[in-house]
Order: C-alpha cells, then sequence, then structure tokens
C-alpha cells in the first residue's frame, strides 16, 4: 500500500470526524496519530467471541460483517463498508466479551483506537466528545434499524430497500451471506430477485 494511500485514508477519516461536529485542526490532527491502521485480509476475523471489544473502529477500505452463530448458521446483523464507524457495540460499552464475529469479506483497511484513548481525547475536548456520542449512536441506529427492517417489511420490500439503498453490497458481498442479512434463505432470496427480474 501506498503512502499517498495511507494519506487519503486518514484525510477520509478527517473529514468523516469533521462531518460530525466542527474540530479544532490542530487538536484533530494530534488525536488522528492515535488511530492504528489494521490491515484484514479477505475471511480474516477481526473480532470472535470471547474477546474483549476493546477499539472503535473506522473502514477506510473494504467490507467488514457482523454476525453470531446460531444452531451453526451464521445470521448477519450489518456490513460496514467504506467511510463508516463500527464496532460490537453491546461488548464495547459494557466491557464484557463478545458474543459475534467481525470479519472481512474482502481484503480491508480498519484505523482502530483504543477506548482509553477515545475517552481521553473526550475529556480533553468537548468537540470530540460530540463526535463520540454521534458516532456512537450511529452505530447504534444501524443495528436497531436492521431489527425495525425484518419485523415491518416483507422479503421482498426488505430486497428492494437494499437495492435501493446499498446496491454495491449485491456486487461485493456473497449472496449467502446477502440472504442472512436479509433474514432469508439462499433459495428463498434467489427466487425473489428471479421473481423481480421478471416483472422488471
Amino acid at each position: 500500500m501506498t503512502a499517498s494511500a495511507t494519506i487519503d485514508y486518514l484525510k477520509n477519516l478527517k473529514n468523516k470526524i469533521l462531518s460530525y461536529t466542527e474540530v479544532d485542526e490542530n487538536l484533530l490532527n494530534h488525536w488522528l496519530g492515535y488511530y492504528k491502521r489494521i490491515d484484514v485480509k479477505k475471511g480474516d476475523t477481526l473480532i470472535s467471541p470471547g474477546q474483549m471489544v476493546e477499539h472503535f473502529y473506522y473502514v477506510a477500505k473494504g467490507c467488514i460483517y457482523y454476525y453470531k452463530l446460531e444452531e451453526g448458521e451464521q445470521k448477519v446483523l450489518e456490513f460496514y463498508t467504506e467511510d463508516i464507524f463500527f464496532t460490537d457495540l453491546p461488548a464495547y460499552v459494557k466491557e464484557t466479551p463478545s458474543d459475534y464475529y467481525l470479519k472481512a469479506s474482502e481484503n480491508t483497511v480498519v484505523y482502530a483506537i483504543l477506548k482509553t484513548d477515545g475517552e481521553n481525547s473526550f475529556k480533553k475536548s468537548h468537540q470530540l466528545e460530540r463526535f463520540g456520542r454521534l458516532s456512537m449512536q450511529e452505530a447504534f441506529m444501524k443495528i436497531f434499524t436492521r431489527v425495525e427492517r425484518l419485523s415491518n417489511r416483507t422479503n421482498e420490500e426488505r430486497y428492494l430497500r437494499l437495492l435501493e439503498k446499498r446496491p454495491d453490497l449485491l456486487q461485493r458481498v456473497p449472496q449467502y451471506l446477502i440472504a442472512s442479512y436479509l433474514g432469508l434463505t439462499p433459495v428463498g432470496l434467489s427466487k425473489i430477485r428471479k421473481r423481480i427480474s421478471i416483472s422488471q
């Protein structure tokens, strides 16, 4: 990976933080130094059940999916792609071992900041405290919205909404993971896609 790519990733991270709130540039540049780059190869796991979750993450490039195993089957809760902050929020907040996996579905670059470093930055700056609060709220809402979506929409409505909101996932992520995310079987997803393609 080139130095220019790293600079671009950090610039994007900086702009993402500034999208939540204004932050003094010198202060922000200082705290950006606490983010550690992690390269996660396709198929590698960032977090596993039983592991303590000590970092808050930012996706610079690639895709991480958040899932748990139920009776041997993957239950996908969310996909995190470029320019998104994420972590296993329940374990992170409660400081308990994770029950979930965070795994790369493609070669991925993330930036991670230790919880202790993040909290120190919040104590020193109301601006950064506001960023932390809003970014964690956003991470929580992604999971809450998925639960609501599965409860209140038909199978076809869930697929069409994904097609509208995040069409890139359908090209980047294996279909069995998409099916799990939508609360479907791979066969069920295939039938919906076939039905929609015929009707168009």
